[in-house]
């Protein structure tokens, strides 16, 4: 009987991966691979067969049942089962619902944390989202609900925390924008989307709840990670509404 290692690829960067990730990507028999791992990450395991497990909005997804199964048959094969996952795998990555199976299945699992592309999209803008003085809580939410999954009024947290950090949700920035003004959020509240954080080819736009609706006009290639917040006031007041731009450009 192998061990399954859930392990997060962090947000993009091949050398945001953990000396854990690293290592365990060296000695693994096979790795499991969302579409968002670096090819530069996947590349370190040197002697794993590597299966594409991925799953991007639009486009042709592996099943998750699927996925559970896949995990369950190779620790009863291999030594070393490694499950790569975008960002943190218990942060959005339904390491829950692999962590079950395998436990059900009486497979031994180990969670490796990761970056998760909140974080890398606060470094990419140098903000803070806890700033002394100005926030004091932080929520990670989506808008995003599976099939025959219990919808949440994740609405109401992200109006009430100080920052609000927001997965999986450009494609529906104007229904977003409109329902957190509802709730009483100012149109005026910075807003930052970030594009690919920590990748070289990262984009930037900043702006309000009130003008948060341009986001839909925009062509996107990576995941985008949405900030809110009085964080982001003095990028605000600073550089104005500007359009997708490259990191580190004017």
């Amino acid at each position: 009987m192998g061990t399954v290692y859930l392990v997060g690829a962090g947000p993009g960067a091949p050398d945001l991966l953990t000396l854990r990730a690293a290592r365990l990507l060296g000695i693994a028999d096979i790795v499991f691979y969302d579409a968002l791992v670096h090819p530069e990450a996947l590349a370190l395991a040197t002697r794993a067969e590597k299966v594409a497990v991925g799953k991007r909005f639009g486009k042709f997804s592996t099943a998750q049942a699927f996925i559970n199964k896949r995990l369950v048959d190779a620790a009863r094969k291999y030594a070393v089962v490694v499950r790569l996952k975008g960002g943190d795998p218990m942060l959005f990555g339904r390491a829950q619902e692999e962590i079950d199976a395998l436990t059900h299945a009486h497979i031994p699992f180990e969670v490796v944390p990761g970056v998760s592309a909140a974080l890398a999209a606060a470094a990419e803008l140098g903000v803070s989202l806890t700033r002394r003085g100005i926030a004091r809580s932080v929520t990670f939410v989506t808008p995003r609900v599976g099939e025959n999954e219990v919808v949440s009024d994740w609405q109401e947290c992200a109006a009430r925390a100080d920052t609000t950090a927001l997965y999986m949700g450009a494609r529906e920035a104007a229904g977003i924008a409109k329902e957190l003004m509802r709730r009483g959020r100012h149109a005026e509240m910075p807003v930052a989307a970030v594009e690919n954080a920590s990748l070289p080819g990262a984009r930037h736009w900043l702006g309000t709840l009130g003008t948060l609706a341009q986001l839909e006009q925009q062509q996107f290639t990576g995941p985008v990670l949405l900030l809110i917040g009085n964080v982001l006031k003095e990028q605000y007041v600073a550089r104005r509404i500007l359009p997708l731009e490259r990191a580190g450009a004017a």
